[in-house]
C-alpha cells in the first residue's frame, strides 16, 4: 500500500511539473511566429543596441525603420542614432508608411485583430481572444501603436518572448524588438513621435539616411545624448 502511495505522489509531482512546463513556454503567435525557427538560434551582433553614425534631414526624435536591413532608428541629431535590430512582416506582410505612435503601454495585453484569429484557425494555428501582459505575451515588455491620420493601423513597435527571431521575417507587419532594446526605445519616445516604415511600396516617400556604422568614440566614452 505505501507503495503505491509513494508512486501516486511521484506521478502527481511529474504531473504538476509538466503543467509547470507548459505554463512557462512562451505561446506562438502570427506576430511572433516561430515556425520553422529554432529557439537557441543566436541573434547575429549586427542586430544588438549601436550608436552610430547616420547622416539624415530628419529631425532628432524621428524613428526610421529598415525593414530591409532590419534596423530600427533613434535620430538624435548631429549625425547620430541609436540603432536596433528587429523582425518584421514576413512575405505579403510588408508594408511602409509615415505613422505616429499614438499611445504606449507597458507589458500591454494582446487583442489579435479578428481577421488574424480567422487566417491562423484556417492554418491550425488557433489564437486566442486576447493574453493578459507579461513575460508568456507575444509583444513583450513594451508596445508603441502606430497610428495615422488619428486611426490606429493594428501596427505596433513591440518587444517579444522569442527573442531568436530578431532579424528575420516572420511578423504579421508588426516591428519586434528584443525586450530590453523595446524597453530602452520607450524610455526615449513620446506619444506623438513620428515613425518612417521604409519597405516595399515606397509610401513613405523620400527619405534620406546612410548609416556609418559605429560611433566608436561615443560607444567608449558616452551614451545616448552624450
Amino acid at each position: 500500500m505505501k507503495q503505491v502511495i509513494r508512486l501516486m505522489a511521484a506521478s502527481a509531482v511529474a504531473l504538476s511539473c509538466m503543467f509547470a512546463v507548459a505554463a512557462a513556454a512562451p505561446m506562438t503567435t502570427a506576430n511572433d511566429a516561430v515556425r520553422n525557427v529554432k529557439p537557441n538560434r543566436t541573434v547575429p551582433a549586427q542586430f544588438h543596441k549601436r550608436l552610430v553614425r547616420l547622416v539624415t534631414n530628419e529631425a532628432p526624435g524621428t524613428i526610421i525603420v529598415d525593414t530591409n536591413n532590419k534596423f530600427l532608428y533613434l535620430v538624435e541629431g548631429n549625425n547620430r542614432a541609436t540603432r536596433y535590430g528587429i523582425g518584421v512582416g514576413r512575405d505579403g506582410f510588408g508594408w511602409s508608411g509615415i505613422v505616429t505612435i499614438g499611445r504606449k503601454a507597458e507589458w500591454p495585453v494582446w487583442t489579435p485583430p479578428a481577421e488574424m484569429r480567422v487566417r491562423e484557425a484556417r492554418e491550425g494555428h488557433p489564437l486566442p481572444a486576447s493574453v493578459p501582459g507579461g513575460e508568456s505575451n507575444p509583444l513583450g515588455a513594451r508596445a508603441m501603436y502606430l497610428y495615422q491620420n488619428g486611426h490606429d493601423t493594428i501596427f505596433r513597435i513591440h518587444g517579444t518572448n522569442q527573442p531568436w527571431t530578431i532579424g528575420l521575417n516572420l511578423s504579421s507587419g508588426c516591428i519586434r524588438m528584443m525586450n530590453a532594446d523595446v524597453a530602452d526605445l520607450y524610455g526615449h519616445v513620446p506619444v506623438g513621435t513620428k515613425v518612417i516604415v521604409v519597405g516595399p511600396g515606397n509610401k513613405q516617400g523620400e527619405v534620406s539616411y546612410k548609416d556609418h556604422g559605429m560611433d566608436v568614440l561615443r560607444t567608449l566614452f558616452g551614451g545616448l545624448g552624450g
